[in-house]
């Protein structure tokens, strides 16, 4: 699959690093709180094992790996990977404070090329990371590789919805709510990638297929917010 026309890799990492000390607080305002509801299910989805070693890829500030901290447990292992330093800094910081001790690992690395070893862990996380990737299909092999026979991946990410008028409203919404808001913090142009990055991303069907052509079975797709978000979940074959 091409680099997406509104993005190069390094473009990518740089605006991630440029919104990283606004990450959480725009996600939050901007989506009402919600996206804290959608991100557990997300691991709830995932089904991560207790005392198990889990990876939550593009983990950005961190929200899903402490979601997965709280389920693995102390017995267990979370592994963020990011490949924005900033953010990185940012999620380390937030473990060590909410769940010292834990044993986190926090790591800067391009999820399409993972130094991870295969057959390993229980369960994948991506939250909000699939749809910026420039290799989609190499990413769900990456995925594939490093799952253990039967452990279960789980990508939440927002979509076009198929409903003309529900994906009129998102349109009107990222445009004229998102980005306003992140322009008042000197990040108008950094947010307005939201929406062309959206368009472009295959849809739940499309989703599907590139899991089975992964290597990954059972895949299902879940809409969420009429369309707007979705969640793949698939598993490694036993």
């Amino acid at each position: 699959m091409p680099t997406p026309a509104f993005a190069t890799p390094g473009q990518i990492r740089a605006l991630f690093d440029r919104i990283a000390g606004d990450y959480d607080a725009l996600n939050q305002h901007l989506s009402l709180g919600l996206h804290q509801i959608w991100k557990t299910m997300t691991v709830l989805w995932a089904d991560p094992p207790r005392g198990g070693e889990v990876v939550d890829l593009c983990c950005g500030s961190g929200d899903l790996a402490l979601i997965l901290a709280r389920y693995v447990g102390r017995q267990g292992r979370v592994i963020g990977v990011d490949f924005s330093p900033k953010l990185l800094a940012i999620a380390r910081q937030r473990g060590e404070r909410l769940f010292p001790g834990f044993p986190f690992v926090w790591l800067e690395a391009d999820v399409l090329e993972l130094p991870l070893p295969a057959n390993r862990y229980a369960a994948v996380t991506v939250g909000y990371g699939l749809r910026n990737v420039v290799d989609i299909p190499r990413c769900l092999q990456e995925i594939s590789r490093i799952l253990k026979p039967g452990g279960k991946v789980a990508i939440l990410d927002f979509h076009q919805p198929r409903d003309p008028w529900v994906a009129a409203w998102q349109g009107w919404y990222l445009q004229n709510r998102v980005v306003p808001e992140a322009g008042r913090r000197g990040l108008g142009e950094e947010y307005g990638y939201i929406l062309p990055s959206v368009r472009g991303f295959p849809d739940g069907e499309r989703q599907k297929q590139l899991a089975q052509e992964a290597g990954l079975a059972d895949p299902h797709f879940y809409p969420l917010l009429g369309g707007m978000m979705g969640v793949l979940l698939a598993r490694k074959p036993d």
